[in-house]
């Protein structure tokens, strides 16, 4: 008697952690830890016990957890060097010390609040203040005995560091120029506000897969870098002359990079906010839990692809369907504010350069006092790391440049100083394994000295581990920190080099063996710079020659 075959048992597929397919149950320790207890419950205890009982009182869950929902982490151990990065504990890593992050909703301050976020970092951060590429203040050396007083502070002045951090929907990017340059597709400032009072620090999305990024802009320079937020509303106009936006989803760096892709509708202001939700919640509820490396909500989207996120986001969770919408117009060759330039009420704003961002408590207090002087005050964060002053009469603009000239404050900057950024780097972060803001302001300087009368648009971004917060592969000359070996033998500090990265249309190429010692950083910038500017064309940008350039040329 023949027997029949049986066929092999079809193996389960291995659950993501998704919510809305029945994976409620925590897959790590990061998906317990929320369950256990919201993030945003963590500031009462932060307020009743630690602040009062010590850094040595606080629950290990709480510390590298939950207080990151309140812009809190800290900061790496002096001393420590790049080699021990990934090989040390947590607790081993850790200083008593932290960084806070100041959320500052689309770089909008008033001069109360600048100069609020001054005097906290003259009392209470040893001065340190650092402007990031997402429009936020960093600052470090903070005491958790000092945390309320500086929260009661920021609250009074309209400023939060609530959910500046963790597993949550972070600062929100807009254009400084909302609703003041004269060439704007729409003024994005309605829709980014009432998103952040109606979802920020709402326990409906106090607890996702990762963390989640959001731009809103109608710039005509696209300053809010679209392509790599998690969704990102960009200002368009439809068929009949209606200024609206185009959706863009999934975008993100770090060591998996993607672009954000477009859904391809038509949203009008008044529907922002309500598609905002919807996207946000699909993340919440579809979104991988399962591994934190794969979290991210572009790993969803590039397994779904637009046509399937939309078709979820119109059916399941806005309930009628957006029309079809065109794509906005290309950005300017350069993506940022910088300079003197017109708004639309006949005054003028100013755009100046910090060196990579790094400022003090003192030149933010400075900064103030011109703002108020030359204008109305108002001054704006970017996403470039860099700064504007709003509201200047026509005459008083060049004594303002002159001003911050004064401090160092550039306000007609070289390419170098234009286009230079850096991340923390191992000064203070934990994950760094190279020192960047210092090698990137070295490296600024001396390309000054060396190449004075280059003036061709060129980004520079210097980061210190693969986690990309300083954007490197998008970047011209994208320099990836970690440990190489130079001409002795020895272990060092260097980088990995991307080249020609452009946003929305590539990843900077590696050209294979390509790294350099931070030492010969500069020489190697130096010379594959000369070679570009010798062998480009009419208008060539350095992305397009790197593309054509022989590999000798760009080593």
């Amino acid at each position: 008697m023949r027997t029949r075959a049986v066929p092999p048992a079809t193996k389960r597929k291995r659950g993501e952690g998704q919510w809305a397919l029945g994976y409620r149950e925590p897959l790590n320790k990061n998906e317990e830890n929320k369950k256990n207890d919201d993030g945003l419950a963590v500031r009462r205890r932060i307020i009743d016990i630690y602040s009062k009982a010590g850094f040595d009182s606080i629950d290990p869950a709480d510390l590298r957890g939950r207080f990151r929902w309140y812009g809190l982490y800290t900061q790496r151990k002096p001393g420590i060097d790049g080699g021990k990065t990934g090989q040390l504990e947590d607790e081993e890593l850790d200083d008593r010390y932290f960084m806070m992050r100041v959320r500052i909703d689309g770089g909008q301050l008033d001069g109360p609040q600048l100069r609020t976020i001054a005097d906290i970092a003259t009392r209470y951060a040893r001065g340190t203040a650092d402007i990031t590429d997402r429009q936020n203040v960093q600052y470090h050396w903070i005491r958790i005995e000092d945390v309320p007083a500086i929260w009661e502070a920021l609250e009074a002045v309209g400023l939060s560091t609530m959910e500046a951090c963790g597993d949550t929907p972070r600062v929100i990017i807009g254009c400084p120029l909302a609703g003041i340059a004269a060439d704007e597709v729409i003024d994005a400032t309605p829709a980014l506000r009432e998103v952040q009072e109606r979802y920020i620090g709402s326990p409906e999305f106090s607890n996702l897969p990762r963390k989640f990024k959001t731009a809103f802009s109608g710039c005509t320079a696209h300053c809010t870098v679209h392509e790599i937020n998690d969704v990102a509303f960009v200002g368009t106009v439809d068929e009949h002359g209606e200024a609206g936006y185009q959706a863009f989803v999934g975008g993100g760096l770090s060591t998996n990079p993607m672009f954000a892709k477009s859904l391809g509708v038509f949203v009008k202001p008044e529907q922002a906010p309500e598609v905002w939700k919807g996207v946000v919640s699909i993340f919440r509820d579809y979104g991988y839990r399962r591994l934190r490396h794969r979290a991210r909500l572009k790993f969803l989207m590039n397994d779904w692809g637009p046509e399937k996120f939309r078709e979820v986001l119109e059916k399941e969770y806005l309930g009628y369907a957006l029309p079809d919408g065109p794509e906005p117009a290309d950005p300017l060759p350069r993506r940022d504010h910088v300079g003197i330039h017109p708004q639309k009420d006949g005054n003028f704003y100013v755009g100046f350069a910090p060196r990579v961002g790094r400022v003090n408590g003192e030149i933010l207090g400075v900064v103030a006092d011109l703002a108020q002087r030359y204008g109305s005050g108002r001054v704006r964060t970017t996403v470039e790391q860099k700064m504007v002053i709003l509201d200047v009469p026509e005459e008083n603009t060049e004594a303002l440049a002159d001003a911050l000239a004064e401090h160092d404050l550039q306000v007609r900057p070289s390419t170098f100083r234009r286009h230079t950024m850096a991340c923390t780097g191992i000064e203070y972060c934990k994950l760094a394994i190279v020192e960047t803001k210092q090698r990137a302001m070295d490296l600024m300087d001396e390309l000054e000295k060396r190449l004075p009368d280059f003036e061709q648009p060129l980004t520079v971004n210097v980061n210190g581990c693969p986690n990309a917060c300083a954007r490197i592969q998008v970047a011209d000359i994208g320099l990836k920190g970690q440990l190489v070996v130079d001409e002795n033998g020895d272990q060092v500090e260097g980088f990995q080099i991307h080249l020609g990265g452009q946003l929305g249309a590539s990843f900077g190429k590696k050209v294979r063996g390509l790294k350099t010692t931070s030492a010969g950083l500069t020489d190697y910038v130096e010379r594959v710079v000369r070679n570009y500017d010798a062998q480009r064309s009419e208008g060539e940008s350095f992305a397009r020659w790197v593309q054509r350039a022989d590999e000798a040329d760009l080593k």
